[in-house]
């Protein structure tokens, strides 16, 4: 059979995002490279043709991920005033769906408990990604005319993350949901996100 020029990185491509969905799902110590491939659709003997190693192909989907996710936020803020694109990058990250997809979101909040086990290179990409997202939330910070952004991103992105993570070992339901929307309220509050300030901003 004559593939396509394009189908190796095509397939690539198809095992990469496979990978980063189960990355996540599941945490790198709990998914193997027969699971991808056969997910990818693909057979357990072409994998070496893309990857060396296993921990190459979690690095590789892991740097993967946090591009996707860069992506996706870029594309949700996309035209928006500075405090409004602040103020729903909050509500996206800590909100019921994010917390009940860890397949789709971020890596961070699905991945972190599993850092202690990995390699020193897939640490160091996580720590990368780590870096990325807070700086993101520093510029978005920055661009809302909010003083000090850069000292205070750390700690507002940590209660971001921390309440996915910690709504996510919550069995009730209700409570958790009421978890995240008073987070979201209570980290809203301190960046003056109010419905006001939201409202009175001009648009772009």
């Amino acid at each position: 059979m004559r593939y396509a020029e394009n189908h190796k990185d095509e397939t690539h491509k198809a095992i990469l995002k496979v990978a980063a969905a189960q990355l996540r799902e599941n945490g790198p110590d709990r998914i193997s490279v027969a699971s991808v491939m056969k997910a990818a659709g693909l057979t357990h003997g072409g994998f070496y043709a893309h990857f060396k190693s296993k921990d190459a192909l979690m690095i590789a989907a892991l740097h993967d991920t946090f591009a996707r996710s860069r992506r996706r936020v870029s594309h949700l803020l996309d035209g928006l005033p500075p405090r409004r694109a602040l103020a729903t990058y909050i509500d996206f990250y800590v909100a019921q769906t994010h917390r009940d997809d860890p397949a789709n979101g971020c890596p961070i909040t699905a991945l972190n408990s599993d850092m202690p086990r990995q390699s020193k290179k897939f640490k160091a990409a996580f720590e990368d990604g780590v870096k990325g997202i807070i700086a993101l939330n520093a510029r978005l910070m920055r661009d809302a005319g909010i003083a000090d952004a850069e000292q205070l991103a750390p700690s507002i992105f940590a209660a971001m993350a921390g309440a996915v993570s910690i709504a996510r070992t919550i069995s009730d339901p209700a409570l958790s949901n009421e978890f995240l929307a008073t987070t979201r309220t209570g980290i809203k509050a301190r960046l003056g996100l109010t419905d006001a300030a939201l409202a009175s901003e001009k648009p772009n």
